[in-house]
């Protein structure tokens, strides 16, 4: 959350008292739009980009207290901080299906390394989102050296209720070799 003092419109300095801008405000904003620019130059991107999904399917029971605990145990850790969008890896398809047991609302799929090199790593993100289009929860699922030409047929887990999820995203990111 912004405080006033967080506000870079309102900081000491930034103009002065009859409204005119100052040389420090002046070189702050050059400064910004230099790391912008410089951001935009060298092909830095925003992160995966997600394909929409969609649930069909939301009849399920609830998961027991064991079965939630074995689910989250499954459902996968944090992203790769170093895993980013890769030419090579094509997302072939994907469906939400709710599974018998602990496994709940899944999302499973195919993802193919269509490169000449293998990938070191190669992750699925699932995002899923409530009726009203509120974030539930972002789940994975990764796999480690998928060679050249490979499939991965991969499988995450939701850790949402199964009559909670109503839309979904997913996208696929890797390490390279």
């Amino acid at each position: 959350m912004m405080t006033r003092a967080d506000d870079p419109s309102d900081r000491g300095g930034a103009a002065d008292r009859s409204g005119g801008a100052t040389r420090r405000c002046l070189l702050t904003a050059l400064g910004g739009g230099g790391v912008a620019l410089l951001a935009g130059c060298t092909g830095a991107d925003e992160g995966p980009t997600y394909e929409e999904g969609e649930v069909n399917e939301t009849d399920g029971e609830p998961r027991s207290a064991e079965e939630m605990s074995a689910a989250a145990a499954v459902a996968g850790g944090d992203a790769t901080r170093s895993a980013t969008a890769l030419e090579a890896l094509d997302l072939r398809d994907h469906e939400y299906a709710v599974q018998d047991g602990y496994k709940g609302p899944t999302v499973k799929g195919t993802v193919a390394n269509t490169g000449e090199e293998s990938v070191d790593l190669a992750e699925v993100r699932v995002r899923a989102y409530d009726g009203d289009g509120a974030l539930l929860g972002r789940y994975l699922a990764s796999t480690g050296d998928l060679p050249a030409g490979g499939t991965w047929r991969f499988e995450v887990v939701l850790l949402a209720s199964v009559d909670a999820v109503a839309d979904y995203d997913v996208a696929v990111v890797g390490v390279p070799s």
